[in-house]
């Protein structure tokens, strides 16, 4: 045997970028499914909690518009150490925080704890594992297609709720709000493990072919989050997100329980809304192809369309509690919350795209946290003053239109 030849090493195989990009994208569309799933949750929670302690509907609503505005402020604080510090650690902060929150939600007394909890706490983790970050990594994997990919990412959000408001109703009909908190803080703080063993180096770098051929645009660029601020498309995008959430959010959280109202049975009212997940799906994948065919204005303005439908769907079903409007309203609103998100997503990244985009467009998200929150709370505030769901109706109704007006008069949506 020569001992001088050269010894053979053991071949590793490449690993596929294309097969790199549907993990991560498989990745944020389940922490997504975690994250939304476990906020919407609340819609279920409202009526048990509220009968517990007695508590009115604006008391229990504002632990929901703390959450979303929790989660809007966090936005440009998550850009900016997922720029610094990167994937892995925006993510296990996130379900540590949702694990925490859940479990000390699980033994709360008073209305201050759970405002702390399921609040602040709940709002700050599903931020730190929803749309801010997985924007930005599905950016570096995808680039151009970007919009497809959040459209299946935004998705998530019906999943989410499609999955865990039914189990929440079943859990809460056989253990007590109680002890289903507890569960939801048990199952978090476990999922942490296995992310916290993923490839995160091969994650974070995004695909070669994109970093090569996006390195001289995010060289040239030089946007800071100041200089951002000082152009219009920026004020039109935070506007956009500010008051379709007002109008989205306002009904969302009343959902379940509006549903009771008018006569359905409390499953029954939670599976029905929970089917908007289903449903959300195509709205979001629908919307993203129409971006391709007939262009992104006309695909936004025919999304807004289809949510005012479906808000005067609701408006009707306290009058004729049937079927037939109530599959309508889950169809027309529910396909469309949240259907606006990718586009929005990607027209800011390539507006602002350069280093620091993951600050900037969390800055931009701010509107979204800002709206949800007041929307959520505004409308609890609405139903406690007038005990009727039709100021509410309308105050969504016109939140929506104000949404849809920057894509009517702002040159740099209007391309």
């Amino acid at each position: 045997m020569d001992k001088t030849a050269p010894r053979e090493e053991p071949s590793t195989k490449p690993v596929k970028p294309a097969r790199v990009a549907l993990n991560v994208l498989a990745l944020c569309f389940a922490l997504s499914v975690l994250g939304r799933g476990l906020g919407e949750s609340f819609t279920v929670f409202l009526k048990p909690i509220s009968e517990s302690f007695g508590w009115d509907r604006a008391q229990v609503v504002s632990v929901y518009s703390l959450a979303a505005l929790a989660g809007g402020l966090a936005s440009p604080l998550i850009g900016r150490l997922f720029d610094r510090s990167g994937p892995r650690a925006v993510y296990s902060l996130g379900l540590l925080l949702l694990g925490g929150a859940f479990l000390v939600a699980a033994h709360a007394q008073h209305l201050w704890q759970f405002q702390l909890s399921i609040g602040i706490c709940v709002g700050f983790g599903i931020a730190f594992i929803g749309n801010v970050p997985n924007s930005i990594l599905l950016g570096r994997w995808f680039g151009p297609r970007l919009p497809t990919a959040m459209a299946i990412v935004y998705s998530a959000t019906g999943a989410g709720v499609l999955i865990l408001l039914p189990a929440s109703q079943v859990l809460i009909d056989h253990l007590g709000w109680r002890d289903a908190y507890q569960i939801f803080g048990a199952t978090a703080l476990f999922l942490l493990v296995p992310l916290l063993l993923l490839p995160w180096r091969l994650f974070s770098t995004g695909s070669p072919h994109l970093a090569r051929s996006a390195a001289a645009d995010f060289a040239d660029e030089g946007w800071t989050l100041l200089s951002a601020m000082r152009h219009h498309a920026f004020w039109a995008l935070f506007s956009t997100f500010f008051f379709t959430a007002i109008g989205m959010y306002a009904i969302s959280p009343q959902v379940v329980a509006y549903l009771i109202d008018t006569g359905f049975p409390p499953l029954q009212a939670a599976t029905a809304w929970g089917f908007s997940g289903v449903v959300l799906l195509f709205g979001m994948l629908g919307v993203s192809w129409l971006d391709g065919i007939i262009g992104r204005r006309p695909s936004v303005l025919f999304s807004y369309a289809i949510s005012i439908v479906g808000i005067v769907m609701l408006w009707l079903l306290q009058w004729y509690p049937n079927f037939w409007l109530l599959t309508g309203f889950v169809v027309c609103f529910g396909s469309m919350i949240g259907s606006r998100g990718p586009l929005l997503t990607a027209t800011a990244m390539k507006i602002f795209r350069g280093e620091r985009v993951g600050t900037i467009y969390g800055a931009i998200s701010i509107g979204s946290g800002l709206g949800s929150a007041f929307g959520s709370w505004g409308g609890g505030l609405i139903h406690d003053w007038t005990h009727s769901y039709n100021p509410l109706i309308a105050f969504s109704l016109v939140s929506v239109l104000l949404g849809m007006i920057p894509f009517l008069v702002v040159p740099a949506l209007r391309r």
